[in-house]
């Protein structure tokens, strides 16, 4: 094992020490499941007849997920609904679609939105820097505590005890903030900020999960529009942003990715291979799991997305499918709005770089 290695590992494991429990959180936001009075809804009951692309679903995938994912619902009906799709064996395609028919009645919901969707991603990485490994990936600092109305808004303590609001990205940067993990390039450190967590692979081919730790608290502004405002790119893919950043590292790629002044913080813990964990403290199913506004949206609800008319070029043309809300994100605000989880590593990121459809929701309640 060499000396860089023992070093990381060594600090992975105080960390681990230090907290009971490691779970890997998407939401770049820091957001929590924390609505229990949710907005009331406006639904329109329809048949399952009525969902786009419902006769080409794989149900029995979807039967598989769900039961996966259903143990974050907090309704006493969906807990009954879920207790019952546990006791099934394993179904057939046939045997699913009956239960999903049986056991829920599906209701629209009024008004179109926005689909996206987000990965959780691998990237090279560094324990000390270099020309091209030149970004910090900090630690939450020991500065930034929790306050405010809810108690969960991210606030800098100064010396003198005053809270105030935490500096945004460019302040951050130019400041000694939060213990150093490793080292990115400073493109992939931004997008592993916007996914929320990620594997990293160091040098000697060591792999450790960057799990998200905290926020800045500034909001969350994308960077595609203004650089389309520019004229710096017209196919504002994710991938294609990606690219330009690393053609552009330095000052002038910097200047673009500070136009987001949200900041986010990790924590370091072994790869065990698992998927990634969401705000529901559930594994994330890729094309299975959602990141909703829980100001709307309840964890663990069920949902059959209808994602058509790509706004980008070289996307799928439709996602019709079961999926299960299990997440939050900093910029997923909205009555209609849903971020698809794709799954890891670099396929699932070129896919869901390009995913920006208009978006019909329904939800399925549940019934005994």
């Amino acid at each position: 094992m060499t000396a860089a290695r023992l070093i990381l590992w060594a600090f992975v494991a105080v960390l681990i020490a230090a907290c009971s429990t490691v779970k890997t959180v998407r939401s770049p936001a820091g957001s929590t499941p924390s609505s229990t009075q949710l907005i009331p809804e406006r639904l329109i009951p329809e048949r399952f007849a009525d969902l786009a692309g419902w006769d080409r679903e794989d149900h029995a995938a979807a039967f598989l997920a769900f039961r996966a994912g259903c143990p974050a619902a907090r309704d006493p009906t969906m807990i009954a609904v879920c207790r019952n799709a546990m006791a099934i064996d394993l179904p057939g395609e046939a045997e699913a679609r009956r239960f999903f028919e049986a056991k829920f009645q599906p209701h629209a919901v009024p008004g179109e939105g926005i689909l996206t969707a987000y990965f959780a991603p691998e990237y090279p990485a560094r324990s000390a820097p270099t020309a091209e490994f030149s970004a910090s990936v900090r630690g939450r600092p020991t500065d930034l505590v929790f306050a405010g109305a809810t108690g969960r808004d991210p606030m800098r303590r100064l010396a003198d005890g005053t809270l105030v609001p935490y500096p945004d990205r460019a302040w951050i940067e130019t400041h000694a903030v939060g213990e150093t993990l490793a080292w990115m390039r400073p493109e992939e450190l931004f997008f592993l900020q916007v996914q929320g967590s990620g594997v990293l692979t160091m040098a000697d081919g060591f792999r450790v999960k960057a799990l998200f730790a905290a926020t800045n608290g500034q909001p969350f502004k994308g960077i595609a529009n203004p650089m389309k405002a520019r004229g710096l790119l017209t196919d504002t893919s994710g991938e294609a942003i990606r690219t330009w950043l690393a053609a552009h590292r330095g000052a002038e790629a910097e200047e673009v990715m500070r136009l987001n002044p949200r900041y986010a913080f990790f924590r370091m813990a072994p790869d065990d291979g698992l998927p990634p964990v969401g705000a529901a403290n559930l594994p994330l199913t890729g094309g299975r799991a959602i990141a909703v506004d829980t100001t709307w949206r309840g964890l663990g609800e069920l949902y059959w997305i209808d994602g058509r008319a790509p706004i980008l070029p070289g996307a799928y043309p439709t996602y019709q499918r079961l999926v299960t809300a299990l997440d939050t994100g900093g910029a997923i605000k909205g009555e209609v709005r849903a971020d698809l989880y794709l799954g890891q590593g670099a396929p699932a990121g070129a896919e869901a770089g390009r995913v920006r459809h208009i978006l019909r929701m329904h939800k399925l309640v549940p019934r005994l």
